[in-house]
């Protein structure tokens, strides 16, 4: 791992050094790691990326850290930028540069049908498999293990990870990334009963993912019934998700872990699922609403609208219920106490007054 001076490290990140003597090279220090605040060691720089954390730096052992611009000097150097979040990236890369892609072209350990149409620069690892009658853009790469049904299209630079299974006719565009054991194109989950069984519906449609769709490790998107389950340019998709058939997603939607959405459900853009959302099927979600974490959705939501709870409703009339249910064991006892008040005041009896004040409870 290299090391760095603070003054070299500032003039990658386009940042201020503070607190050091800048322009002395060796003499400003030298860090030769990237760490956060809770994890950093002695020769490593952190971040803190807003004002009011700045008081945990003084607990951490890093050398240095990269700070919002005019936080002024700390205890230690620091390097002031305008985005935080972005310097430390740049920082991270210096110390932990990511791997080169691996060409190895189409792997003899795996195994792709005649018919198969692969572009320039298209990398197969050992043991995937690809079907027939697929197409696949210009420096796609198709990890280990992953499986590419019949007649699936998967456009120009495009990810498949290990273990990703692609069932037939599945369209994936341009830059898109599929992580480990995701599975696109299964069967909808569609029956009806049939004298003395169910029986499954028709599974004629296919998943097609716009560009730039990321779809998270073990994520499942069902096929449509007749046509595609769709999954808007933009939209990531978090790990542990479940899509179901004939769902229409918008652009630029943001869907977080263990989300689960039923059958026909539609959404507009930059639309925002917190973790374990649920949403029920033949819904639909307007422009950037956002659903929050453990929403149950039985209902259209309006575009713009943040509703939250089971069931969803709106944010604040929900953060009202949740502060009168916290406030129940205070009006209880003021409720006894009245009750007693009353029954005193109309001349009732102990035994009446505890009446009251079970029927009341």
């Amino acid at each position: 791992m290299p090391t760095l001076s603070l003054d070299e490290l500032a003039r990658r990140v386009g940042g201020t050094l503070v607190g050091a003597a800048a322009g002395s090279g060796a003499g400003s220090g030298t860090v030769s790691g990237a760490a956060t605040l809770d994890t950093a060691t002695a020769g490593d720089i952190s971040l803190v990326d807003t004002a009011d954390r700045l008081p945990r730096l003084a607990a951490s052992r890093a050398a240095a850290a990269i700070v919002p611009r005019g936080t002024g000097p700390r205890d230690r150097p620091t390097i002031e930028v305008d985005d935080v979040h972005a310097a430390f990236t740049a920082a991270v890369v210096c110390f932990r540069p990511p791997r080169p892609r691996r060409r190895i072209g189409v792997s003899p350990q795996a195994v792709v049908d005649p018919s198969a149409v692969l572009d320039a620069d298209v990398d197969v690892h050992p043991l995937a498999t690809i079907g027939p009658d697929t197409s696949i853009g210009a420096g796609v790469t198709i990890h280990a293990g992953a499986h590419v049904g019949a007649g699936c299209r998967i456009g120009a630079g495009s990810v498949i990870h290990p273990g990703a299974v692609l069932y037939d006719d599945t369209v994936v565009g341009q830059r898109c990334t599929i992580h480990a054991a995701a599975v696109l194109g299964a069967h909808g989950f569609g029956y009806r009963v049939a004298v003395d069984h169910y029986e499954l519906s028709a599974q004629l449609g296919w998943v097609e993912l716009g560009d730039d769709v990321e779809v998270g490790a073990g994520t499942t998107i069902d096929r449509g019934t007749y046509g595609p389950t769709t999954i808007g340019a933009g939209t990531k998709i978090d790990n542990q998700v479940m899509i179901a058939h004939n769902c229409r997603l918008g652009r630029h939607n943001m869907i977080c872990s263990q989300v689960g959405v039923a059958g026909s459900t539609s959404t507009g853009d930059w639309v925002v699922m917190a973790g374990q959302v649920g949403v029920r099927d033949h819904v639909h979600i307007g422009d950037r609403a956002v659903l929050g974490a453990r929403s149950g959705v039985s209902c259209d939501v309006a575009a713009g609208a943040t509703v939250l709870g089971e069931p969803a409703i709106d944010l604040r009339e929900r953060k009202l219920q949740l502060a009168t249910i916290s406030k129940l064991p205070e009006m209880r006892r003021q409720l006894k106490d009245l009750v007693a008040r009353v029954a005193a005041l109309a001349g009732g009896s102990a035994t009446s007054a505890e009446k009251v004040e079970r029927e009341a409870a």
